[in-house]
């Protein structure tokens, strides 16, 4: 029988190291520091100033709007949509 743990149940941890974000994306550690100055203008989220560690749901919900996965309508839609309002007008 094995000696009994202190924890009860798995947590999986809301917030990640850089090292562990860089594997989410698939890069190194190298080409994540390169890429970081890119990735930030494309809005990707900053790491907590006090850990320096990177908050996994804004990581994914950063990617869920790339793909167009989170709610609202992807960039080219919305300037569709301007074109036929602005062509209403006359």
């Amino acid at each position: 029988m094995s000696a009994p743990t202190s924890i009860r149940f798995r947590v999986d941890p809301r917030l990640v190291s850089p090292e562990k974000a860089a594997r989410w994306l698939f890069l190194t550690m190298d080409d994540f520091n390169k890429a970081l100055p890119a990735l930030q203008k494309e809005g990707f989220p900053k790491p907590c100033p006090v850990t320096g560690h990177y908050d996994m749901r804004a990581l994914e919900a950063w990617q869920d709007k790339r793909s167009g996965l989170a709610g609202g309508l992807p960039v080219e839609d919305r300037a569709a949509v301007m074109r036929e309002r602005i062509a209403s007008l006359g």
